[in-house]
């Protein structure tokens, strides 16, 4: 015989959340990795010019985001089995790692708002690094180590070029001329896109889509920190214990 009446329906309230914030954890754990994996982001990410790698801000929010979608799992199983249990000790642990998680996620949050366009700018900023010093090459060919540097640039914008569909910094300079030797690096099919757009447009979205994970998570733990602590407090005041 454990908790009774009122107390006994927080118990499965709160192992229904657990189990939801269970699954969440795993959704985010899910999305995470598709967001490191994504071909999009990735071959962006593993461009490099002159020993320069391509800027990491979104990799390292993401692999934040794999952490708290693991360690989301483990509390979350770890709540589940203090509720079904009736266990003081399980519970107790389970809010101080609830408490923690919230802090982070609200310092996480701060920072992401505060940061919220650091992605997208530092990935123009390396686009436009690699268009500017591609069409600073003369058309006539160079020497060996100009011809080398410029494949290596061209090589970059034709990943930025094939992966987002796009030309140029913006619709204005879509169009690259023959006189730089770079006809080739945009597609002939349709209005061109300007990169600039294209980068913005993407890196929007996939971080909205880790606000709107975190927004819901923060909802799920607020409701659990509650629960749990009045299912603990009815484990210590029911006359079985």
């Amino acid at each position: 015989m454990g908790v009774e009446g009122c107390t006994k329906c927080i118990k499965y309230m709160l192992f229904f959340f657990n189990f939801i914030f269970w699954l969440a954890g795993g959704v985010i754990l899910g999305v995470a990795l598709w967001l490191r994996h994504d071909p999009k982001t990735s071959n962006l990410m593993e461009l490099e010019i002159d020993g320069n790698q391509a800027p990491n801000t979104f990799y390292i929010s993401v692999h934040i985001l794999i952490a708290v979608g693991a360690v989301m799992m483990v509390v979350g199983f770890l709540g589940c089995y203090g509720a079904i249990q009736e266990s003081q000790c399980l519970l107790g642990t389970f809010f101080a790692c609830l408490i923690i998680l919230f802090a982070c996620e609200v310092a996480a949050g701060i920072w992401g708002f505060m940061n919220k366009d650091t992605v997208a700018t530092e990935m123009i900023s390396f686009y436009d690094s690699a268009y500017d010093k591609a069409v600073s090459f003369p058309g006539l060919p160079g020497t060996e180590k100009d011809n080398k540097e410029k494949d290596a640039v061209t090589a970059v914008l034709r990943v930025f070029h094939e992966t987002l569909n796009c030309c140029g910094k913006s619709q204005m300079t879509s169009f690259l001329t023959e006189s730089v030797g770079l006809t080739n690096l945009c597609s002939a099919n349709g209005t061109p896109v300007g990169c600039h757009q294209r980068i913005d447009e993407l890196f929007t979205v996939k971080i909205g889509m880790i606000g709107i994970a975190a927004l819901a998570v923060a909802v799920i733990m607020i409701f659990e920190m509650i629960f749990s602590m009045v299912l603990c407090c009815g484990i210590r005041n029911s006359p079985v214990y």
